[in-house]
């Protein structure tokens, strides 16, 4: 059985080579333009969820029938929900269908267990009781005894509060008119691709690149042609080794580049790590410079929303409501 995307864009913690720390980046907002349709405020109660910040990813608690809860990683790049054989094996999951599974380092074929209702939080959460076949890897390569994929992200709306360190999943669908921005909030519009967002309105020195927001990935991930366009102003790059959910390491250039933009907000010394990686291939974004936006990217804000059904992702800007114009990542400015 062909997978296709199912779970393409995930990268467990950085492994063999820890590269030296580069300075925190920092966000400066450009001035805002006027917003045709923002998602509306939604009338479902959320679902207020605690997570932790192992690896510098995000997990949650999930119930699998009437177990749990088992805290599995928020993964916006994964198109599939991945369950580890270990916790498949205590809950004596019937097996499914082999698939063939796309990585950040590979490809390959892994086997998958049927999880008769998985939802977030409590039973009968947010996401309710959906029944998926989840493939399996093993746990200490996913860091956690599993990953949440757009399969059960899909029609509902993540939101994560740095400040507070805590996460809300609310089931919402596309509307006509939307709520406007707040003074301090920037809302980026994005198009579909496989489920995944995609920002279009985004640039790096005047050049358009294409952003897919990946809260699975630790550090953002550009692609060759991004990395061939950086070259030309960045010569120092030193190569680090990471290690993929499936095992594998991927060997990539690591440097810190500048110029960023994602509907008007800049991203100054972002580090970002570069490899051929094969969902860029999958994406068909191999020619056009890409990036994955990390975590390492989005902690940087205090408040991140993604909305599937209104394909947006809003961005609640660092400091106060009167935007000054450099921030560093814990919200302090830069240049009081």
């Amino acid at each position: 059985m062909e997978m296709g995307l199912a779970f393409a864009l995930s990268l467990a913690a950085a492994a063999a080579v820890q590269p030296a720390p580069f300075p925190q980046p920092a966000v400066q907002p450009a001035p805002a333009a006027p917003l045709t349709e923002t998602p509306t405020a939604l009338t479902p109660a959320a679902d207020l969820l605690g997570f932790g910040d192992a690896d510098a990813r995000m997990t949650v608690p999930v119930t699998i029938g009437t177990g749990g809860p088992y805290h599995f990683i928020v993964d916006t790049g994964a198109q599939r929900t991945v369950i580890s054989r270990e916790l498949a094996g205590t809950l004596r999951l019937e097996p499914g269908t082999d698939v063939h599974l796309t990585s950040m380092s590979g490809q390959g074929m892994v086997n998958t267990y049927v999880i008769p209702a998985i939802s977030v939080g409590a039973p009968r959460g947010a996401l309710g009781g959906t029944r998926i076949e989840a493939p399996a890897l093993e746990s200490r390569n996913l860091g956690a005894p599993g990953l949440l994929g757009l399969d059960t992200l899909q029609g509902h709306m993540v939101t994560i509060d740095f400040v507070r360190n805590q996460m809300t999943v609310t089931p919402s669908e596309a509307r006509r008119r939307a709520a406007p921005a707040a003074a301090d909030e920037v809302v980026v519009q994005a198009r579909s691709l496989f489920g995944q967002l995609v920002v279009t309105d985004a640039y790096y020195r005047g050049r358009r690149i294409q952003v897919i927001v990946d809260t699975g990935s630790v550090v953002s991930m550009g692609n060759l042609a991004l990395r061939r366009a950086v070259s030309r102003s960045t010569k120092h790059m030193e190569s680090i080794s990471l290690l993929g959910v499936t095992g594998d390491v991927l060997v990539a250039d690591y440097t810190q580049i500048s110029e960023i933009k994602v509907a008007g907000v800049s991203f100054n010394n972002l580090p970002v790590a570069f490899a051929d990686a094969e969902p860029f291939r999958r994406f068909d974004l191999i020619k056009r410079p890409a990036l994955l936006l990390g975590m390492d990217a989005l902690k940087l804000f205090k408040r991140v929303q993604i909305d599937f059904p209104n394909r947006t992702l809003r961005l609640l800007l660092p400091g106060d409501a009167t935007l000054s114009p450099n921030f560093a990542a814990d919200g302090s400015r830069l240049n009081p």
